[in-house]
């Protein structure tokens, strides 16, 4: 069918749902009383528990250490020069005091201590500092497992040991237990905000899959992933990714998801939709997949068996979010669901990753959608009070209408605390409906 672009496709309003989406100058406050909570009361309670005296974050311009960019502050879109940043822990009262080995003080949490008049070598100006405050242990950005906190490039790494003395350089270890903390530990105010931004996620979900945006015969998938983009900058917002759309229908023999092609689909009367989206704001990223069903001339629902089908991936969430324990691995709680959901008669895949700071971020991960075996390493990592995740998972279902199967490929934010597992901002478990109204997030 010919692609037949419609001018009105791309109007966004800023707007829209009602919500109220911060000016710059406002977003910036509250970027700053977030690091200020995250620095006074999580950072000392982190530094605690994975015993380290002493925490040494060195970066350059345009080259930054993935933890040094959470600590950025808001009006610095980018570290400045060499950019050194050291935190203490008093071995008496815990309290973290914390300093930049800068030229001028890191925003408003961290003071400059480098008087380059004085000492002009700053590598030798950082050794000094250490040296008076007698750390045992000096936790740098390096690590083996996770990307995010393996942020010390050598030529840091290098002046750093250089310029200490040699039973200093003794006590350089890796701060991977404390970064990947930092990374994917999230604080009451972030989860005050990550349920608006959810809702935002959804609500953007929502309006892209309706005919305010979609007219079956005419529209493609292309034009809808287009419509998210503009819809999310007109509202002031990022993405971290460019969204996904595609579709599963009767007539196709492929499964579109995952066939790396058929991303131009005209979408048409009976298609079953699909998404891939996630949105930044105010520190945080969602990431959400979401199922719709076009509805054909006379129809008011879905067809009973794509609700069916629907409902066995809500329970694929179930069989594998029921087992979230505070202490078990990634791994092992990947193949405890997987057995769970198989004996079932479901045939499921579970992939889900750390949410946060950082869309993919560091912290347990629960399979990849080729790893169904475990992830070695990061898939080791115990599961930590007061993380989020992107619950992604999928089960295939067999249609007998459609003599074929399909998947249920969803993916919803949500948080493990002190209560258990909850979803952030609800999960999808009723298909929307392109042509009708539906309400669909519950839970």
């Amino acid at each position: 069918m010919k692609k037949i672009l419609c001018l009105g496709l791309l109007v966004v309003s800023t707007l829209s749902f009602g919500q109220n989406i911060l000016p710059l100058r406002e977003r910036a406050a509250v970027i700053e009383q977030l690091q200020e909570e995250r620095l006074n009361i999580l950072l000392p309670q982190l530094m605690a528990q994975t015993d380290l005296d002493m925490w040494v974050l060195i970066t350059r311009e345009y080259n930054e250490d993935p933890v040094v960019k959470t600590l950025l502050p808001p009006t610095w879109l980018n570290a400045r020069r060499r950019t050194i940043l050291v935190f203490n822990k008093d071995p008496k009262t815990g309290s973290v005091e914390r300093v930049a080995m800068t030229r001028y003080a890191f925003g408003k949490h961290f003071p400059s201590v480098w008087n380059k008049e004085e000492q002009p070598d700053q590598f030798q100006a950082l050794a000094d500092y250490i040296v008076t405050k007698k750390p045992q242990k000096i936790g740098i950005n390096i690590s083996k497992e996770y990307g995010i906190t393996d942020g010390l490039v050598q030529t840091d790494y290098q002046g750093l040991y250089d310029a200490l003395p040699v039973t200093y350089r003794k006590r350089l270890v890796s701060a991977e237990p404390l970064a990947v903390a930092w990374i994917e530990t999230r604080t009451p105010q972030e989860m005050v905000l990550f349920q608006q931004l959810t809702e935002i996620t959804h609500q953007i979900v929502a309006e892209a899959f309706s005919t305010q945006v979609i007219t079956p015969g005419v529209t493609t998938t292309e034009d809808v992933v287009w419509w998210m983009r503009e819809k999310i900058l007109g509202m002031g917002l990022a993405t971290w990714f460019h969204p996904t759309v595609d579709v599963q229908r009767s007539e196709a023999s492929d499964l579109y998801a995952f066939d790396g092609q058929q991303k131009f689909d005209v979408i048409l009367p009976g298609d079953l939709l699909h998404c891939d989206i996630g949105i930044t704001y105010l520190t945080l990223n969602t990431d959400c997949q979401e199922l719709a069903y076009v509805l054909r001339p006379g129809e008011k629902q879905a067809p009973t068996y794509l609700q069916e089908a629907l409902r066995q991936g809500n329970r694929v969430q179930d069989l594998f979010t029921q087992r979230f324990k505070t202490g078990r691995t990634g791994n092992e709680t990947l193949a405890m669901s997987l057995k769970a959901g198989r004996d079932e008669g479901l045939r499921p895949q579970i992939y889900t990753h750390p949410l946060g700071t950082y869309g993919h971020s560091a912290g347990t991960t629960f399979g990849m959608w080729d790893a169904q075996e475990g992830v070695p390493g990061d898939g080791d990592r115990p599961l930590h009070e007061n993380t989020a995740y992107a619950i992604e998972l999928n089960t295939k279902v067999y249609i007998d209408a459609w003599k074929k199967d399909i998947r249920i490929m969803l993916e919803e934010p949500g948080f493990w605390g002190s209560e258990g597992f909850r979803y952030i901002h609800g999960r999808q478990t009723q298909l929307l409906l392109v042509g009708g109204q539906s309400q669909h997030l519950g839970e």
